[in-house]
């Protein structure tokens, strides 16, 4: 995302004395001036991806300021034009809002006022300059691109059409929350396969129960069958049961689900792409190594944001310029408090964690108390994951690494189960081995 800082200002103003005092104001704030004398001359010089914010003035020569704002939307109707009025010119103004100005100040006017709206729409301006970029690299698809500059996200963006059509399953290590989903979905849709289904089994805590009748049932929706010249996605085939993942296993290597006699197998045309979690050597003490082996045809990892933290910026960006389009509304002006925020915080919940932070911020509801406190050790949000940190592993230490039974002894269901581990960062395999292991 742009930073005040580096964004421009299309200064338009006829009045030499005003244009100067006005590009002062501008540039001690630290923004770049572009002044014009002409709305002709600025014309000549504002492209549609401009990086900044037009200020003109009304009633100029030649062409007023209304008239620029007209040219401008129909070049790029995202590009913010603030006018600068006469006391006469207020209903002139108010026209020109309805038209799609961004805004308008009455001369004389206040210099801290002009620098709140310029920085209220230089912070829209960033967005949208953000977003058309990550919409172009994204291409024609409706599917985001995976989002990021840093050297491991285009790594990773230039393998996917490599690996679209390779006859080879794939392994996608990461944490909670990194894309791994994302980065298998890219793929289906960017080879032959995209015309047919992007099945998904979520592998944590699937029930035992349903392999038969439903997982590797010979028939139905809810069977890998259905994944049939399509993407079959194991997602945390890591911490999968060991039923599980000995009927994943066979299906892996026989490319059929298996019946009592040779002939009722039911063979499939699938593509198995895995998710992880993010290990230096995930087939130990983790999983099946044979099946791990036979999953990692390729190895893929998708790192945390804390290792490609330029990266935080455009995600925001991404992030909140959905949440704003959705609901037609501008985004509020970030504190001091908030960006100190995104540049210093770890991000444990990495691009899911930044997602939820952006919603929060354009609907208004994150309080940064003091800019100056990078941790706010007493925060009720910190508490309470402390709290429900702490409950989970009891649970899980009282019923001796008994999942079923700990989700029982906690009162919560198994979706919320796992979805508190993930976001609370804590590894289950762990917990579960130490609650096994008789005290010494």
């Amino acid at each position: 995302m742009t930073t005040e800082a580096a964004l421009r200002i299309a200064l338009v103003e006829d009045d030499a004395d005003m244009r100067a005092s006005t590009a002062q104001i501008l540039s001690l704030a630290g923004y770049a001036v572009d002044s014009f004398a002409l709305a002709t001359h600025a014309l000549a010089m504002i492209e549609a991806d401009y990086p900044g914010v037009v200020v003109s003035d009304v009633r100029m020569p030649h062409m007023s300021g209304t008239e620029l704002l007209a040219i401008l939307q129909a070049r790029d109707a995202t590009l913010p034009v603030l006018l600068l009025t006469g006391h006469g010119d207020v209903a002139m103004a108010v026209a020109a809002l309805q038209a799609g100005a961004w805004d308008f100040l009455t001369k004389p006017f206040d210099p801290d006022a002009l620098l709140a709206a310029v920085a209220r729409a230089g912070t829209a301006r960033s967005l949208a300059l953000e977003n058309r970029r990550l919409k172009a690299l994204a291409g024609a698809d409706d599917m985001p691109a995976l989002i990021g500059d840093s050297p491991a996200i285009r790594r990773l963006r230039e393998m996917i059409p490599a690996l679209a059509d390779a006859a080879i399953d794939l392994y996608i290590e990461g944490e909670t929350g990194t894309g791994k989903e994302m980065l298998a979905r890219l793929i289906h849709r960017a080879g032959r396969r995209a015309r047919h289904r992007f099945r998904r089994v979520a592998c944590a805590g699937y029930p035992d129960a349903l392999l038969d009748t439903d997982l590797f049932a010979r028939a139905g929706d809810g069977s890998v069958v259905s994944a049939h010249r399509g993407t079959l996605f194991l997602d945390d085939v890591d911490q999968a049961s060991r039923p599980l993942q000995l009927r994943l296993k066979a299906l892996i290597e026989e490319r059929a689900i298996l019946g009592r006699r040779p002939e009722d197998a039911v063979p499939i045309d699938l593509r198995v792409i895995a998710t992880g979690s993010d290990h230096d050597r995930p087939a130990v003490g983790t999983m099946d190594p044979a099946l791990f082996y036979r999953l990692a045809g390729v190895r893929l990892r998708v790192p945390p944001v804390r290792e490609r933290r330029e990266d935080i910026p455009l995600l925001f960006a991404h992030f909140a310029g959905e949440e704003v389009a959705r609901l037609g509304r501008d985004l509020p002006p970030l504190s001091e408090g908030q960006r100190r925020y995104l540049r210093e915080h770890d991000w444990p919940g990495n691009v899911r964690e930044i997602a939820h932070y952006a919603v929060r911020i354009v609907h208004g509801v994150e309080e940064i108390a003091d800019p100056h406190v990078p941790d706010c050790i007493d925060a009720l949000p910190m508490r309470v994951a402390a709290f429900e940190r702490e409950a989970i592993m009891q649970a899980v230490h009282a019923t001796r690494g008994d999942i079923g039974a700990a989700i029982e002894r906690l009162c919560i269901p198994r979706k919320t189960f796992y979805y508190k581990v993930q976001r609370l960062g804590l590894d289950l395999r762990a917990l579960r081995k130490a609650a096994s292991e008789p005290s010494r």
